[in-house]
């Protein structure tokens, strides 16, 4: 299912033939140094995550990690998407790009495109973002959108610490650290 459309991109769900790019993002050198090992080895293990991971939060929350790919010809880049963690409040955007396209502003393009989704269609007032320390390439990207540092923070009890960056939907103004939302996932209130 087709999600977002960019100038150059494409975005939309995962399915398991996507497997083989799967298996060769998450073992990418960047993937492994600033996200970590997910223990995706084999095309077997690439089904597994796709089913836990994408799938699940698809059926649970209607969005989650969506393929990232080129328009023109369909070549798998990267993913780009919002998930809703145990672990944040908020629904939380991220993003992960092959090295041999990184550099050229698909990153943007894409994330730029999962945001707008999340504000427009999902009715988003705020988003953030997580990155790992001395993931500058992200933290530089996430200031483009207008994601703003908030604190370091850790999404499990043994985990490194994280950054977390939000924005807030644009036109609603200021940042704020808590909001009064009384629904998981906070939304805009219905006109």
């Amino acid at each position: 299912m087709r999600i977002a459309e960019t100038e150059r991109l494409a975005l939309r769900q995962f399915d398991t033939g996507d497997a083989p790019f799967i298996l060769e993002l998450l073992n990418e050198p960047g993937w492994l140094r600033f996200i970590g090992n997910k223990g995706v080895g084999t095309l077997d293990d690439a089904r597994r995550y796709l089913s836990n991971g994408p799938a699940k939060m698809y059926a649970r929350y209607g969005f989650g990690l969506w393929l990232v790919e080129l328009k023109e010809s369909g070549l798998p880049i990267g993913m780009c998407g919002l998930i809703k963690r145990d672990t944040l409040e908020d629904v939380d955007i991220g993003f992960a790009f092959l090295a041999a396209h990184q550099g050229r502003g698909y990153a943007f393009e894409a994330a730029r495109a999962a945001a707008d989704y999340g504000w427009t269609t999902l009715g988003l007032t705020r988003i953030v973002a997580i990155t790992s320390a001395h993931n500058d390439a992200s933290e530089r990207l996430l200031g483009k959108l207008g994601f703003r540092f908030e604190r370091t923070t850790r999404l499990a009890g043994d985990a490194s610490d994280v950054k977390l960056y939000a924005a807030c939907r644009p036109g609603d103004g200021a940042f704020d650290a808590g909001g009064t939302a009384t629904s998981e996932i906070r939304t805009r209130e219905p006109e």
